[in-house]
């Protein structure tokens, strides 16, 4: 039986579908609370980079044409969790995306008595997400962010922060694409649910609040699991 040291840096997973504000509340909570985003690509890219043991594997794969093995990917996280600035604890934003990934995680995890302490679902209504993901558009030189019906800049076509009219929207945002991505999202991530369920590990909050109302809710899932691990 693995033993947990509870005195070990906090473990949050970050999970909702594209455009349910994950980058945003995530950005939160490492102000609020210090916590590290590590997002699975970066990861891989800065392992790759640094020419670490993980990383020279993931490159070999990645040059070869293949997809990075769960083992792999979870050695990196595993390399990188030991670094100090991780010492506050982490949240995971992009990992595990299937119910695997989540047991190689827990199994790496065992092994430095350490574990996820809480799965962060964001949820939404998928109609709107639609609209609120197709809509949405960004100034290419400053990356402040507008939407068509939320917020439209004050002038048209002309960034309130920097007058830059160089906007941007991204080429899957669009309607049809973002209904597939929503499916694909939930017919991928459904198990994963579950199996964090099942270990009385989840947290949901409705993603579909404002920003702020969000926010509070997330901050108190993370504050309770710190204050209950001091």
């Amino acid at each position: 039986m693995t033993v947990i040291n509870e005195n070990r840096p906090p473990v949050f997973i970050l999970l909702g579908p594209p455009g349910a504000g994950k980058g945003t509340q995530a950005r939160y909570l490492q102000d609020r609370f210090g916590l590290i985003q590590l997002s699975t690509g970066d990861m891989l890219r800065d392992a790759v980079a640094r020419g670490t043991e993980a990383g020279k594997q993931a490159k070999s794969v990645m040059e070869a044409g293949d997809l990075v093995s769960d083992d792999i990917v979870v050695s990196i996280l595993s390399d990188r969790l030991a670094s100090e600035d991780c010492n506050t604890g982490v949240i995971l934003d992009g990992f595990p995306r299937t119910k695997a990934q989540a047991k190689v995680l827990d199994e790496r995890l065992g092994a430095t008595y350490q574990r996820v302490n809480a799965a962060i679902s964001l949820k939404v209504d998928d109609e709107a997400m639609v609209e609120r993901v197709s809509g949405r558009f960004t100034c290419a030189d400053c990356g402040e962010g507008y939407h068509d019906r939320f917020k439209m800049p004050r002038i048209a076509d002309t960034c309130d922060r920097c007058n830059s009219t160089n906007m941007s929207r991204r080429s899957d945002d669009k309607a049809d694409l973002v209904a597939n991505r929503l499916r694909a999202y939930h017919a991928q991530t459904a198990p994963l649910i579950d199996y964090y369920s099942e270990a009385n590990l989840l947290e949901e909050v409705n993603a579909m609040e404002d920003i702020q109302t969000v926010a509070v809710a997330m901050a108190q899932i993370v504050d309770d699991i710190i204050v209950c691990a001091d």
